[in-house]
């Protein structure tokens, strides 16, 4: 039996269970269907079968996660942070025992090919890791001394907190969010993409067997309209952290307003890869297949736009072309597969809809652009490059979130640097050049919040990751996490030598 083979009978059985019972909430520490629920059916992208059906989160359902994560919020925030280590670490073993699972659903259930999902539970543990390892000292502070006081500054954290996650990499992307909060005290409602339910489940089977308390983690599956519009509304929940697009910030920031919710969105990009002539051509070449073909272009941070010098544009985009059509497009528990399947027929067709957009615009299909229909039902679309583009087309300035990249030509550092910032976006860029200066000036000019020099996305848990535009509002990783979900309290100690002013003695 080949290891495809093996990997779709290990996936079967893991699903099975999926498909055989209805997949509800997790709240206040118990597996969840409420009565009466609606629900609706979960398919996989591989070939539109069924995973299940998934309850239709109400307010009621919200309702009652919040008031859990409320309830539960000063036990958990009061537990010494060396205490909350050790719990979210056993939580971090538990992620690793179950890899293979947490791989094989999540790959089915969002069409990632399983090259990349197999490193999704070493991720997420090393998230909850790192976070655990800091939960002894989010409460730290500063200490700023004058001549006749001392102030310092402590955080607590800010309550129960709302977390909304995408599709493309939902179990990662729902660690990198809940393990901070968590770390620092909060309790956690987490809203998982209606497109991709079932990771975030194992995650509340963990959270209930490694012992994290009843209340501090729930979960409640749903739509946004409905479950994610309750949740941020809710007046018990403190902040909101999203991981989505620019159209869902803008909804949660209204609908967050009333209460004066703090929020962390990460949202959209039409990132610049910017490749100069004196680029490192092989890595660079790497770096740009790779930034914008891996995880089927379904990824926030991914180079979409590849701004090439007009001295190598010739053969750099011979040799990208000869790299794209060999790309292998697959099923996504295949190992060979490179490319896999688009999450949602709704999304595949907003893909494919941009390949008439090229064609109206001008700009050349240089490899792909059709639908892969050898590959059966699935989701399946050809990695497509469009080339004698500039950056007024659509296809350079919206948001694709796929398997394709648009190639634009410019010749002097000045038009780099204009086209880049040529966009309402501004989350990550790429700059490929081996000439120092000019890879410090372009970091400072180029308007992200990420960049990355002559080198594809590498990821750092302390380095602050987020946008700016709208591209995103604040950051994560390291310390910059529990700045979003700690309140900061000043405390001013006179030394008692100081003249309090005198009024009516």
């Amino acid at each position: 039996m080949s290891e495809y083979e093996n990997n779709l009978k290990a996936a079967n059985n893991y699903l099975e269970r999926f498909k055989t019972n209805v997949t509800g909430h997790y709240i206040n520490g118990q597996f969840t269907v409420p009565a009466g629920s609606k629900t609706y059916e979960n398919t996989t992208p591989t070939d539109q079968s069924s995973l299940g059906q998934v309850v239709e989160g109400s307010e009621a359902d919200v309702d009652a996660a919040c008031a859990a994560a409320e309830q539960a919020f000063p036990e958990w925030r009061d537990m010494p942070g060396p205490a909350r280590k050790k719990l979210l670490n056993h939580f971090a073993d538990l992620v690793e025992a179950r890899a293979e699972e947490i791989a094989l659903v999540e790959s089915m259930d969002c069409g990632q090919p399983i090259r990349f999902m197999k490193q999704a539970a070493v991720r997420g543990a090393a998230n909850f890791r790192f976070f655990a390892d800091k939960s002894p000292e989010a409460q730290n502070g500063l200490a700023l001394h004058q001549d006749q006081h001392t102030n310092y500054t402590i955080r607590t954290p800010i309550g129960p907190v709302g977390i909304i996650t995408p599709w493309n990499t939902p179990f990662m992307l729902s660690t990198w969010k809940i393990a901070p909060a968590l770390a620092a005290g909060c309790t956690v409602v987490h809203k998982p993409a209606e497109l991709s339910p079932l990771s975030a489940m194992l995650l509340a089977e963990i959270a209930q067997e490694a012992g994290i308390p009843a209340g501090v983690w729930n979960t409640v599956n749903g739509f946004g309209q409905v479950a994610g519009k309750r949740l941020t509304e809710h007046p018990s929940i403190k902040a909101v952290s999203l991981v989505g697009d620019s159209a869902t910030g803008r909804h949660i920031m209204r609908q967050g307003a009333e209460t004066l919710k703090r929020v962390h969105f990460e949202l959209g990009g039409k990132n610049p890869v910017i490749v100069f002539d004196d680029a490192d051509f092989d890595r660079a070449l790497d770096a740009v297949v790779f930034m914008i073909y891996s995880l089927n272009g379904q990824r926030c941070t991914s180079s979409s736009r590849l701004l090439i010098q007009s001295g190598i544009r010739d053969k750099f985009i011979t040799a990208l072309e000869q790299r794209v059509k060999a790309l292998q497009v697959g099923h996504s528990l295949d190992p060979a597969t490179e490319v896999g399947p688009l999450i949602h027929t709704g999304h595949f067709s907003k893909v494919m809809s941009y390949m008439d957009a090229a064609k109206e615009d001008g700009a050349t299909t240089a490899v792909g652009g059709i639908r892969r229909e050898d590959l059966g039902p699935g989701n399946y679309v050809s990695p497509t490059l469009f080339t004698n583009a500039d950056n007024s087309m659509r296809i350079a300035r919206e948001e694709i979130f796929g398997p394709v990249l648009t190639a634009i030509s410019f010749d002097t550092e000045e038009d780099a640097i204009r086209i880049a910032n040529d966009t309402d976006y501004g989350l990550s860029g790429y700059i490929w050049t081996s000439n120092t200066g000019r890879a410090m000036r372009m970091a400072t000019r180029v308007e992200a919040g990420m960049l990355w020099v002559n080198s594809e996305n590498n990821r750092n848990l302390p380095s602050p990751f987020g946008g700016i535009k709208s591209s995103g509002i604040g950051r994560d990783g390291g310390d910059y996490s529990f700045d979003f979900y700690m309140e900061t309290k000043n405390v001013c100690i006179a030394h008692d030598t100081h003249k309090v002013p005198v009024l009516g003695r």
